[in-house]
């Protein structure tokens, strides 16, 4: 009877960042998609909510200065709303990154024929494979999609202090900003391991005596 290693998750996540800081560059590049997807993101989320604090203020001067900058406002809106343009780009800029999460990661695999192959002779199991895997997608979404909610959020507020002035720090409604920064996040985090998922399958049903035949 085969014997079965037995992986723990401890020593799953240490085997996922050493992993990726042998390949630190291709996880850099990995890393800076999601980075750019979410603080796109970020970004055109928070802008809305602060137009929101200022829509809801009633104050015409803010009002017209929202009309100024390009948004639709009719009487009685309590909202804005993106344009569909904008959710389009939005939505473009997250499949690109699932895109390129998917194909950075089947390089990793291609690169990773052999320790694969190893650790199947091992004992390993294909759901310690996907384990890995998954870990590694899951670090690298929650320090991107991190860093991008912060850029978005920032670059958000520095636009609207140049557009509007220093009202918008009174008006924002924080709560909301919250949770949309909450929403970018957990949305970079869900595209790293919908990218990751298919690749992760790949290594996961590969023969060990073919993954140790292939030459590096």
């Amino acid at each position: 009877m085969r014997h079965l290693v037995v992986l723990p998750w401890k020593q799953s996540f240490l085997m996922s960042y050493k992993s990726i800081r042998a390949r630190f560059f291709r996880s850099l590049v990995t890393t800076l998609t999601l980075v750019l997807a979410v603080s796109f993101l970020a970004f055109s989320q928070i802008t809305l909510d602060i137009g929101d604090g200022m829509l809801a203020s009633g104050r015409p001067g803010l009002q017209q200065s929202l009309i100024q900058s390009g948004y639709d406002i009719t009487p009685g809106d309590t909202s804005l709303s993106a344009s569909p343009k904008q959710r389009w780009i939005v939505i473009l800029s997250l499949l690109v990154c699932v895109v390129g999460i998917i194909n950075a990661q089947l390089m990793s695999v291609t690169e990773r024929f052999r320790e694969i192959g190893t650790m199947k002779c091992l004992g390993a199991l294909d759901r310690f494979i996907v384990r890995i895997f998954i870990m590694e997608a899951a670090i690298q979404g929650l320090v991107g999609s991190l860093i991008g909610a912060i850029l978005g959020g920032t670059i958000a507020f520095l636009s609207a202090l140049l557009r509007f002035g220093t009202d918008i720090i009174s008006l924002s409604p924080w709560q909301t900003i919250l949770f949309s920064s909450t929403l970018a996040i957990i949305t970079g985090i869900g595209l790293s391991l919908l990218g990751v998922l298919y690749p992760a399958i790949i290594a996961a049903r590969m023969q060990p005596v073919e993954a140790m035949r292939v030459e590096q």
